[in-house]
Formats: structure tokens, sequence, C-alpha cells
């Protein structure tokens, strides 16, 4: 037995005796993209408390809840509120989630964060397509018992960001006319923003935006065969680069007064991905 897929099986299980939706497009709403379901045309909503054995998002401004429903006429489950590594939860529960949102039937992995960014140039209110990214520090949800049901032992990693996505993220910036910046997405533990010279490290390492989730849950969801599509908020510069101290409320304040933009990208990208999937 494998009790990571039997937990996620047993959330599973407590979903579908409350919800039957079947999404196509699964959406984890970072910072900044909370009140996006409130655009859904939704079906059904879920408290995680709800869910037996589901892990509950501590960190303020995170709803704690999936919204099921269409965007356009796009069937999607949207994540409000994501469970971090830094919150104490082991890695098998800081993916489940997306684990679980793949059994339900989503094909496809729509993620976003609020990100510091570390790229020379950038600019609180960027937005940044996810073209690579670096999860060598945190522990990898792949460690333990692999489960075949779930993927291969030794998953390829060499395009967690789909390319097809990646040109459909372009497309739909240019018709909108979003400066949209691309790159590569490293995530730290957390919970305390990076140093200046950790993130003099993250820029030598090739990282241009720096954050505490995200890339975790992409190599699950890559594990599984999701195609998978990412953008971070750039909601500040990074320690070192920004002339005053971070704190959440600045992230906070910064991913919101991007937001109009960043749900606009959203809703387009979204409507296109669906036309792409079975």
């Amino acid at each position: 037995m494998n009790e990571v897929y039997d937990k996620l099986m047993h959330c599973y299980e407590s979903v579908r005796r409350q919800v039957d939706f079947v999404p196509k497009v699964a959406l984890v709403l970072g910072s900044g993209l909370g009140d996006y379901a409130e655009g859904v045309r939704v079906e059904a909503s879920l408290d995680y408390h709800n869910i037996e054995g589901f892990p509950v998002s501590t960190v303020p401004g995170h709803a704690g809840r999936f919204i099921f429903g269409y965007v356009g006429e796009v069937p999607v489950v949207c994540m409000q509120g994501r469970v971090h590594y830094y919150e104490g939860y082991a890695m098998s529960d800081v993916v489940l989630p997306v684990r679980l949102m793949r059994q339900m039937g989503a094909q496809v992995l729509f993620l976003t964060n609020a990100a510091g960014g570390v790229q020379q140039g950038m600019r609180a209110g960027d937005l940044m397509l996810l073209t690579g990214q670096i999860a060598s520090f945190v522990p990898s949800p792949l460690i333990g018992p692999n489960c075949e049901k779930l993927g291969t032992r030794f998953p390829d990693m060499s395009e967690i960001y789909n390319r097809d996505l990646i040109l459909i993220g372009r497309k739909c910036a240019a018709e909108l006319g979003i400066d949209l910046k691309e790159g590569t997405y490293l995530q730290f533990t957390g919970p305390a923003y990076e140093s200046p010279q950790e993130v003099a490290m993250a820029r030598i390492l090739g990282a241009d935006a720096v954050g505490m989730s995200t890339a975790c849950e992409a190599v699950a969801a890559n594990h599984m065969g999701m195609r998978i599509v990412g953008i971070s908020c750039i909601s500040n510069l990074a320690s070192g680069i920004a002339p005053q101290p971070l704190s959440h409320e600045e992230v906070q304040k910064s991913a919101d007064a991007v937001a109009p933009k960043f749900k606009a990208l959203v809703t387009q990208m979204i409507k296109e991905i669906g036309k792409t999937c079975r």
C-alpha cells in the first residue's frame, strides 16, 4: 500500500461525494488573484475543511476552498489558497491539492503566484511567464516509494512548462497589449524573505524571480502527465534590490494593484487553452 496514494484517493472520494464536476483546467490562485473566482460562472464550491484529510492553508488572504465552474466555456477548478511547505506540512501534503485536481480530471495546471523580481530591469507590477524553474532548494515531492498509478519513478523534467502553452501566453499577452516578461522561477522554502546574498546567488543560478511555492507543484503535476503553464506577478523587487524592507502587506498591495491586468490575461489564456483539451 502507498500512503501518499491512499490519502489522495481518500480525499478524492470525499470530494466526489459532494461535487461531481469534471474540470479540464486546474487554476491555482496566488496573491492578487484570490477574488478571480468572482468572474467564474460558478457551479459549486467546496471548503477545504470539508474534505477529509485535506491540508488547510493558514496564510492571510487565502480563502481555502475549491471553486468549480466555467471560464467562457472551459470547465475549471480554481484553488483559492494554496498550501505552502513553510506552514509545516509534509511536501506530499503540499502537492496533494494538485494531484487531487488531476484526479478530478484536469489536464492542464495553470499556476500563478506573487514573486520577488531578481532579473535586472524588473519592476513591481510586472507579469512574468514561467519558462523554467529551479526546485533544488525544497524537498522533491517525489521522494519516497513511487506510486506507478501517479507516474514513473524517474520522470523527465526537461520541459516542465509546456511550450505550446507558453506560445498561447505570448499570443494572449500581445492581443491584450500586456508587456509580459519571461523567465525562470526559483522556489525557496520561506517563510522569511531572502537575504540579499541569497538573491545574488539566485541570479547567478539563472533565476529571474523567487518565491515560496509553485515549483514543487509543477514537479508533482509533471510527474502525473499534466501540461503546465505558470505566471508570476512581480509584486516586489527582491531583497538587496528593493530600497526598503519587504513585508507581506507590500506584496499583497502590489499584487492587488496589478490584479485587473493579471485576471484579463489568465481569462484569455484559459479560453485558448481550453481549445487544446480533449
